[in-house]
């Protein structure tokens, strides 16, 4: 591995933890391709990615374009002459002219045990579906969304109450352990890669806010899953007469009544009636608050009875 030219792409949390493992196995990359500073805070400061600021701490050159189609990005790529392009959660879609530019191609480290769930946001879809399973691909990237040959797989359970963000940082975990662990084994051939299976693919899409709105009139269990895939982001929410309300943790409760209706509320929860059943919020957060349980949030407001939106 030393002497191979090592390219990594990536923006987020997920992707440094295996710009992280890579360096911590004195597998460091020439330089790294990560998105352009965004705007964040309430300040809405320019702020760098996790990866930019990793690598920056690391002494790693950094390259921001806000496209590769550009001829210029192309062969400022190419003058890096790279053996391999890893790349995990870039959040820029790859060309095939930079697809083509690594002797031992491009290689994806994917939240998912592909082909199950293809897209921007595996970790949500397997748990929206209620998948007892997940996990990380290795995968040789091609043109098309995620669907190239996989290299290896490794699964994990899905704990019964766990959140996407507790989730994703196993996965992450996850997938900067079987980088490195299988890393050599295919730059040297010694590790093949198997074509998907496209009738079982699946489209795991951008999640927008609109998402996350509970609809109470689907079943209680379907909730509770849409309260736990949109935890930390964007959060699920409903609306309480002008406030809009964000859940962070809610379960099935054994209740009947109108969908929305607020059934009771104590300090195990506010219970909703659902289409099916009905979902206790367990904590809950006001606008321009903080998170509190149900007990402190039934104290501030009188919503027994109240049919929530």
């Amino acid at each position: 591995m030393n002497e191979c030219r090592v390219l990594f792409a990536g923006t987020p949390e997920f992707a440094l933890a295996s710009l992280s493992a890579l360096v911590d196995n004195d597998i460091r990359p020439h330089a790294v391709l990560t998105q352009p500073d965004r705007p964040a805070g309430r300040g809405k400061k320019l702020s760098a990615s996790p990866v930019k600021r990793f690598a920056v701490d690391h002494g790693i050159d950094v390259l921001q374009p806000t496209s590769l189609k550009d001829d210029s990005v192309v062969n400022a790529i190419t003058a890096l002459k790279p053996d391999i392009l890893i790349v995990a959660a870039y959040g820029i879609i790859l060309p095939q002219a930079v697809l083509d530019i690594p002797t031992h191609g491009c290689l994806n480290v994917h939240a998912s045990l592909l082909p199950r769930w293809r897209g921007a946001a595996p970790i949500q879809a397997a748990i929206l579906a209620g998948d007892a399973t997940t996990g990380v691909s290795l995968m040789s990237m091609t043109a098309g969304l995620d669907c190239g040959p996989v290299f290896v797989t490794e699964a994990i359970d899905i704990g019964e109450d766990e959140t996407a963000g507790e989730l994703h940082d196993r996965l992450a975990a996850l997938g900067g352990e079987l980088l490195v662990k299988h890393l050599d084994a295919i730059i040297a051939g010694r590790l093949r890669a198997s074509e998907q299976d496209e009738s079982l693919a699946n489209f795991a899409g951008k999640i927008k806010p609109a998402d996350a709105r509970l609809d109470w009139s689907l079943a209680a269990d379907l909730l509770a899953r849409r309260v736990r895939a949109y935890n930390p982001v964007p959060g699920a929410w409903f609306k309480l007469d002008d406030e809009r309300i964000k859940c962070w943790r809610a379960t099935s409760a054994d209740v009947t009544g109108a969908p929305g209706e607020v059934q009771k509320a104590s300090r195990d929860g506010v219970v909703v009636a659902c289409g099916e059943g009905g979902l206790a919020l367990r904590k809950l957060q006001r606008p321009g608050k903080r998170p509190i349980d149900a007990g402190a949030f039934a104290a501030q407001l009188e919503i027994v009875g109240k049919t929530l939106g």
